[in-house]
């Protein structure tokens, strides 16, 4: 892999530094006390620490799982349960000369970009009642024709509790159910898919290829959808969690408010499962868990569409992840592995489809004259991801993270190939796509496998506990299925390579 390399002009610096030094010194100003802590830290009178692994939101200490696991009812009501997060950021992607057109492709590139935030609201409601609601804003939402970028506000993460605790000599049980929007949301421990990633970015093509859009260890449904799960975690050994998930309409609306049936999951019928078991042990500064989580979704082809039994998938994806944490002051160390295997079968109309219909685009193979294979009736990708971390005082921090996506073959993921006529590789053999191929050459696959590799290194310094300062560096070995020449017509996997500054805040 060739070697990474970012060219930064003077006056790009001193935006960044513009942008990152105002909200930096903003942050310091800021009085350091109880009322100037994010809500949960607010009702509890605890500072951030003590829910969060070395102050690193969102990673949650013993003490916070337990806060979480016990329905976010500790403490005393506040009299305004809301808080507020904010961010900006800066990208260098490594090579955007090698596209149709740049200033799509990678809009945003090199210029600094504040790119939305979020209001939270709930915290205590009773003694066994309690709510996590986070509504978010991305200002970089959507791009008009005009070239105007259009902000979008959704709901974002919603988790209402109840739960109870009983204490005995021989036994602590925590029980209870959670109504939410997003299998995994509901749990406690940071390898699970809902809370591995997350530094927050804009919605722009810049970050196309930041630490966010690489490869994660996800269940299928998630986004306009709602269910309802039960769990137990029994003498902190033992958690347990199952439950169902549906489309999120009806008297369940408000679970996807601000999104859109189009590019949304829409389930059918309730019989959508998810379950969730874990191991844990603490003992001193240490503690670990060593789990399994799973999901069955069944999704339309069609999200506006969902008449025709014909055109539901199934999508059963199962996982296994364990998480160590050493949190003894002033050290902090978090280390994380998570693994998810997705099978997905596709529905009865799609596989009458693929049959004898080769390339959906019309490619053929090198020859310039067979024809490929038609594609898959099923498919399995394998998502592996492990992170170790270190925070010093709660202040100064690092990461290292590495993600590996394999999976199979299909001709229906190629986006680019050999042309029948000309025997050249195009985007576009049948001229079917017209302007929308002039991105293919960044986000194309030659192969038609997803296989995706690579680190993403960070260092953070966190001048107070409610705001944090970064920068990732994401390298990438393979995209898209090869590490060079992965779409056919000349980019690499490296050209991915993206730095990436941020600074983020909660109030």
């Amino acid at each position: 892999m060739r070697r990474f390399t970012v060219g930064v002009s003077r006056g790009a610096l001193r935006n960044v530094a513009l942008v990152f030094g105002v909200l930096g010194i903003s942050a310091s100003m800021l009085p350091i006390d109880a009322q100037a802590l994010p809500l949960f830290a607010r009702q509890t009178g605890q500072n951030c620490v003590a829910c969060h692994a070395g102050g690193q939101f969102p990673e949650l200490t013993p003490y916070g799982r337990a806060f979480k696991l016990t329905g976010y009812t500790i403490g005393d009501r506040v009299a305004v349960p809301l808080s507020v997060m904010g961010y900006a950021s800066y990208t260098k992607v490594s090579d955007t000369s090698k596209s149709d057109n740049p200033a799509a492709d990678f809009a945003k590139n090199g210029k600094p970009v504040i790119g939305g935030g979020s209001v939270f609201a709930g915290g205590k409601i009773t003694d066994n009642i309690g709510a996590f609601i986070q509504w978010t804003y991305d200002n970089y939402a959507a791009q008009g024709v005009n070239g105007e970028w259009h902000g979008h506000s959704s709901m974002d993460n919603v988790d209402i509790r109840y739960a109870d605790r009983f204490i005995s000599p021989k036994r602590d049980l925590i029980f209870g159910v959670s109504l939410n929007n997003n299998p995994s949301v509901s749990d406690p421990w940071n390898t699970a898919s809902a809370w591995m990633q997350y530094v927050p970015g804009a919605g722009v093509p810049a970050n196309q290829f930041n630490d966010a859009a690489t490869p994660y260890p996800g269940n299928s449904s998630g986004g306009n959808v709602a269910g309802l799960t039960a769990y137990m975690y029994l003498n902190k050994l033992l958690y347990a969690e199952l439950g169902e998930y549906r489309t999120a309409n009806g008297v369940f609306s408000p679970f996807s408010m601000g999104s859109d049936n189009v590019g949304t999951t829409h389930l059918q019928g309730s019989n959508n499962p998810y379950w969730r078991l874990a191991l844990t042990h603490e003992w001193g500064p240490h503690n670990i868990m060593v789990g399994t989580s799973g999901n069955i979704a069944h999704i339309y082809d069609d999200p506006t569409d969902t008449s025709d039994p014909n055109s539901v998938s199934k999508i059963l994806s199962t996982g296994l992840d364990a998480q160590y944490q050493y949190i003894l002051d002033p050290h902090t160390i978090t280390a994380q592995l998570a693994y998810m295997r997705q099978r997905t079968n596709y529905s009865a109309n799609t596989v009458a489809g693929n049959a004898g219909a080769g390339s959906p685009l019309g490619f053929v193979a090198a020859d310039g004259v067979t024809p490929l294979a038609d594609p898959n009736n099923s498919d399995t990708t394998n998502t592996f991801r492990a992170k170790l971390s270190y925070v010093y005082q709660a202040k100064y921090g690092g990461s290292l993270a590495y993600f590996n996506l394999t999976g199979s073959t299909n001709t229906a993921n190629q986006t680019s190939g050999y042309d029948p006529t000309t025997g050249l590789i195009t985007s576009d053999p049948n001229g079917l796509l017209g302007a929308t191929a002039l991105s293919t050459r960044v986000n194309g696959n030659l192969s038609g496998n997803p296989a995706t590799r690579g680190f993403t290194y960070e260092a953070f310094w966190m001048p107070v506990q409610y705001a944090r300062v970064g920068v990732q560096y994401t390298a990438y070995s393979k995209y898209n299925g090869a590490t060079d020449n992965y779409d056919g017509l000349g980019r690499n996997a490296s050209d991915n390579n993206t730095l990436f500054f941020y600074v983020w805040g909660a109030y």
